[in-house]
């Protein structure tokens, strides 16, 4: 069998083992990746395109997207953001958008390949709710995102990820049928009963402490790569795919070669094949230039 370092997620063979003996010990799906046909990559946005340190995407990077795209390879942007959200990266010219955790897909050319809202019942529930217990949220179409009850804590994550504190919501005049996404601002320990009593309908999925992104039942990332995947007619084996963050889980245990920054998460590190260098070290580079494609 093949032994794996947790520390690093590379296998290594067991000391007993000649090189010959080694070699047939590998899996196949490990032999495919060292020998990958790579057409498209997906890129989470915080922690991983961007730093958390500099609110900038590196040089190397930069770099490493124009390379794949010059091969031909597509690079597709993949975020819990909201389509309205991602102004500061599309300099970067992906082929494509998977944006609200997949609940909303677009081309580089602007068609909408799917778009999904949260069900209307759930987001009458948070209004219902809102109005009689404590509880910050916000909301996310197509349009806009509004927020309701901004606490310290809240704006000070708006302003870690470099964007502005959205406008308040107007309690009386949501579309409940618009809402592709909302994050509800409450710890994990309160998570499971509120999405039970007030969302039974909905999936939360979380990349912070702070705020689970909840999206409709059934909707990931994962979904928007095979959105991709068939629009582009690429086999999801020849996919590869970098995050950080909880939400990221279903994105990289979907595709041919998953990639965990080296500052994602312990439970995102845990299922990813390989884990690169951190996002403030070229990580992006590092991971691709390990597995040939670069």
């Amino acid at each position: 069998m093949c032994l794996v370092d947790n520390a690093t997620k590379i296998r290594k063979a067991p000391p007993k083992l000649n090189f010959e003996e080694y070699l047939f010990t590998f899996e196949p799906h490990y032999i495919h990746m060292q020998n990958p046909k790579i057409q498209a990559v997906f890129f989470d946005i915080d922690g991983t395109l961007l730093s958390f340190k500099t609110h900038e995407v590196a040089a190397s990077t930069e770099e490493a997207i124009e390379h794949l795209q010059a091969k031909g390879i597509k690079a597709i942007l993949s975020t819990g953001r909201s389509i309205n959200s991602i102004d500061h990266v599309r300099y970067l010219n992906f082929d494509g958008y998977i944006t609200f955790n997949g609940g909303y897909c677009v081309t580089k050319e602007g068609e909408i390949l799917l778009k999904k809202a949260i069900d209307p019942s759930d987001i009458q529930s948070i209004l219902d709710y809102a109005k009689e217990k404590p509880l910050s949220f916000s909301f996310m179409s197509e349009k806009e995102v509004t927020i309701h009850d901004v606490t310290p804590e809240i704006a000070g994550m708006y302003a870690h990820l470099n964007l502005p504190v959205p406008p308040l919501v107007d309690m009386d005049k949501v579309d409940i049928t618009s809402i592709l996404q909302t994050n509800i601002f409450m710890g994990p320990e309160e998570e499971k009963e509120f999405m039970q009593q007030v969302m039974p309908n909905s999936l939360a999925s979380r990349w912070s402490p702070l705020f689970a992104d909840v999206n409709p039942q059934g909707q990931s990332k994962q979904v928007g790569i095979d959105v991709f995947c068939n629009y582009f007619g690429i086999d999801r084996a020849n996919t590869m795919a970098f995050g950080d963050g909880g939400n990221d889980i279903t994105m990289l245990k979907h595709v041919g070669i998953g990639v965990a920054m080296g500052n994602a998460n312990p439970e995102v590190k845990e299922i990813a094949d390989y884990i690169t260098d951190d996002v403030d070290s070229d990580g992006i580079w590092n991971a691709l230039k390990h597995f040939g494609i670069l």
